[in-house]
């Protein structure tokens, strides 16, 4: 009984004396104080369409680096807000994006200067129809790598309500379409769905946001 006593007290220092950070944390990467809705099914019902996007600040300068990973870690979910476009703006964003409304998460790796990204990872395509209206999180099939300074970026190779309009000009996402197409009512495809791809995302977008955002797990820091 006597080495029980002992032996306990010191257990305990040693429990107290673990360095602060070593857990892993979860962290909502793109979460915003606010969360306005997605415009659609306002007239005209702007959408998402055909282009990999990443919101770049909600509130000016002061406010950059919304999706950045802050460090190393794992993205294991998303959260989308949709709009509920009507059935007739829908009918009109099939016929013309090539199909029925999706998305899936893409991870970015910046340059060191100038707005040429890289593709590190991407999830799988989500079918998001049926979830028009709402807010939803969804797991992903396998977690997706991310490093400190990434960007977790938001990809639809069709068409997705998940924009809303009538934000501040302290709101401004960036789209991967070339210069010539920022503006054009029918934009071509220019979503990025190639690992190792690299593209120029010209196109940046004000006084709207992306209505998204990542769930990732951090890396825990080994004990010293």
């Amino acid at each position: 009984m006597g080495r029980v006593r002992a032996t306990l007290p010191l257990a305990l220092g040693v429990l107290a004396v673990a360095p602060a950070g070593a857990s892993a944390r979860v962290i909502e990467i793109g979460a915003t104080t606010d969360r306005p809705a997605a415009s659609c099914p306002s007239d005209p019902c702007e959408t998402v369409t055909r282009t990999t996007g990443f919101q770049v600040t909600v509130a000016g300068k002061k406010k950059r680096g919304l999706f950045k990973a802050p460090r190393d870690g794992r993205v294991v979910a998303f959260t989308i807000r949709l709009g509920n476009p009507t059935r007739a703006q829908t009918d009109f964003f099939d016929g013309n994006f090539g199909g029925s409304a999706q998305g899936r998460l893409t991870i970015l790796k910046p340059p060191p200067r100038g707005n040429v990204y890289k593709v590190t990872g991407q999830s799988e395509v989500f079918n998001l129809s049926r979830f028009f209206g709402r807010e939803t999180q969804f797991p992903l099939l396998r977690s997706l790598t991310v490093r400190k300074g990434y960007l977790v970026a938001l990809t639809t190779p069709t068409w997705l309500p998940a924009l809303a309009l009538g934000m501040d000009r302290g709101n401004a996402w960036r789209s991967s379409r070339l210069t010539n197409d920022c503006n054009v009512e029918l934009p071509p495809q220019s979503a990025q769905q190639r690992l190792g791809g690299r593209r120029d995302y010209r196109c940046l977008y004000r006084e709207s946001r992306l209505t998204y955002r990542a769930t990732m797990v951090t890396i825990p820091r080994p004990n010293s």
